[in-house]
């Protein structure tokens, strides 16, 4: 962030005063008295608010201290910069906080009123945030360091259905936020064909078994996963219409050696390949196909970055892969599109086709036996 220019209305003994900073340092040479800590507790003040406004000596509050010598309109604004974007803070003050104005312009209304910018920040805030700090273990060691804040699992996946309650509640929010958009039209591509028996890879709490269900009167989905996860699973979808048509197959699909249950006419993964390596990607999609027969179609849906329609949507879900390095395993990331083509292929499939654009910046791949 880069403070560009500042305006004061009024504020202790400065009055209507301008200032433009520039980008290298900023030295302000002034007598004793002229206003120098002002200006410097202005800009504070702007972004943060008074300190100590509890306070009933002068000296101490900080809203009492700078109240305008000479009257007048209490506060100014504040223009700054991030990365190419430019904001403004206009904010001025009562003689209490009930009183005062705040405005900051652009992303004050996305904090306020966006819910992906919420759900982002809530997830950010309620999840990541602590672990961050052992980003430099993770690229040293290849495991989540990070993850040790909650606790010590060897991925996030085991310990979902442990995570403290606020961490868990902001980890399925985002999740589900960036699915659920995308599950209607996926829907209508899955089932353009008869569909009567679907395994859910990776199905977690058992959103798009349900969705899967509630589309389609008749089919059965098995959900693939961790024991654990199987149970949230369970009790999420406890006493909903059509949950008897959800199967449970436990498995941990990171064991090489464990196989994948045949005769599915479809075998679904939903953000779940970004959650793991190349190799461990390779290894999974392999013993998917051992399962698989020549009418059996694979459906991947995810996010890559090179098949965004916007720069800024590449450029968070680049950054999203700090995430699951640092907290959910150590060693994978949000893929490049071709990546995870190649990795398909070397398990023994081929794309059949490729939908672009579904929901919040989704791609489906579809994948059949390689002839």
């Amino acid at each position: 962030m880069k403070l560009e220019k500042a305006h004061i209305e009024n504020f202790g003994k400065l009055k209507n005063f301008d200032v433009q900073f520039n980008e290298e340092s900023n030295l302000l040479l002034e007598n004793n008295g002229w206003g120098k800590s002002t200006l410097a507790a202005f800009i504070r003040i702007m972004f943060f608010g008074f300190q100590n406004e509890n306070k009933s000596s002068v000296v101490e509050n900080e809203r009492k201290k700078y109240d305008p010598w000479q009257g007048g309109v209490y506060g100014g604004q504040l223009t700054f910069a991030v990365g190419k974007k430019k904001y403004r803070i206009e904010r001025t003050f009562g003689k209490t906080k009930s009183e005062d104005r705040f405005v900051l312009t652009k992303a004050g209304w996305f904090l306020l009123n966006d819910e992906s910018v919420r759900i982002n920040m809530d997830f950010i805030h309620e999840v990541c945030y602590q672990g961050l700090f052992y980003m430099e273990e993770t690229l040293r060691e290849g495991r989540p360091a990070g993850l040790e804040v909650f606790g010590k699992w060897p991925t996030i996946y085991e310990g979902l259905s442990q995570l403290p309650r606020e961490a868990q509640k902001k980890w399925f929010a985002f999740d589900h936020h960036y699915s659920d958009n995308s599950f209607q039209e996926a829907l209508e591509i899955v089932f353009s064909s008869p569909v009567k028996k679907l395994l859910d890879v990776g199905g977690n709490t058992g959103r798009w078994a349900m969705q899967c269900i509630g589309y389609n009167p008749e089919v059965e989905v098995t959900i693939m996963d961790l024991p654990q996860q199987l149970g949230l699973m369970r009790e999420a979808t406890r006493g909903k219409a059509g949950a008897d048509r959800i199967k449970e197959y436990p498995a941990n699909l990171l064991d090489p050696k464990g196989t994948f249950p045949k005769g599915f006419d479809v075998i679904w993964m939903s953000q779940f390949l970004d959650c793991f390596s190349q190799e461990e990607v390779i290894s999974i999609l392999r013993r998917a196909a051992e399962a698989m027969d020549a009418h059996t179609l694979l459906y991947i849906l995810e996010s890559y970055w090179d098949r965004q329609q916007y720069e800024t949507g590449a450029y968070c879900l680049t950054q999203i892969s700090l995430y699951f390095s640092v907290m959910a395993n150590g060693n994978s990331k949000m893929y490049y599109s071709q990546d995870m083509i190649r990795c398909a292929e070397q398990a023994g499939l081929t794309i059949e086709k490729i939908y672009d654009d579904l929901g919040k910046g989704h791609s489906i791949f579809v994948c059949k036996l390689a002839n």
